[in-house]
């Protein structure tokens, strides 16, 4: 997709109108029913930032789309840590951010965002407890209208963190969390713990409070367990 001899320039989008076996976090699976839902690529060159703040951007990106999602759904939007957007306990779309690193800082980045819009049933086996806007709604939504509300949103997420607002940012992504300061079961190291998730660090590790104390997860460490009730 980039190349040194034809440079894309920046806010770039490729959408893509069929994609199956997209690929997410921890090798989840990701199927897109044609011409349903929004799979798009967006290219960022975020030279401002440093390696160890690449999270910044996963962070600005997911409140970008919480934004642009929210006024369709309504209330029980929320992101699952560390990059899916749920609605109650269904995920309707994810983030996968990949980075080409110059030096000390981030040449460009490739954010590929994947929404469940139109679709209305899913194939068994499909991970992420998927759900779509239409099983909110019960009617289908314009994707283009959506794909330029969601540009728009990253854009003025974008150019907060670009202006160096990361303290704002990064409070109003907590505040948005999936489970967040609610007890609820999760797996670590093959046994299962109770706990709050209560804050998130710098570098995107994720804090849950238990009965012995705070403990910090990285990546791929911590499962969240489906509620019983759902």
């Amino acid at each position: 997709m980039l190349s040194n001899s034809e440079p894309l320039p920046e806010g770039t989008v490729i959408m893509a109108e069929d994609q199956f076996a997209g690929r997410g976090q921890q090798d989840n699976i990701w199927h897109s029913e044609p011409g349903k839902n929004l799979t798009f690529s967006l290219l960022l060159q975020p030279g401002f930032l440093i390696p160890d703040e690449q999270f910044k951007l996963n962070m600005a990106i997911s409140v970008a789309l919480h934004e642009a999602l929210k006024g369709l759904t309504g209330e029980g939007l929320s992101v699952k840590w560390p990059n899916d957007i749920y609605f109650r306990d269904k995920k309707i779309g994810g983030i996968l951010i990949e980075n080409i690193i110059s030096g000390r800082k981030i040449k460009n980045s490739v954010v590929g965002i994947g929404i469940n819009v139109n679709q209305q049933h899913f194939k068994e086996g499909v991970s992420g407890n998927a759900g779509s806007i239409y099983q909110i709604l019960h009617q289908d939504v314009n994707l283009i209208q959506l794909l330029a509300e969601i540009c728009s949103q990253i854009e003025v997420a974008y150019l907060k963190l670009r202006a160096g607002s990361y303290t704002e940012l990064r409070s109003v992504y907590v505040g948005l969390l999936y489970q967040y300061k609610v007890k609820a079961r999760y797996r670590y190291g093959g046994e299962i713990i109770e706990g709050e998730i209560v804050d998130v660090g710098e570098r995107g590790l994720l804090s849950i409070k238990t009965r012995i104390g705070i403990t910090t997860y990285n990546f791929k460490e911590i499962e969240f367990i489906k509620p019983q009730n759902t």
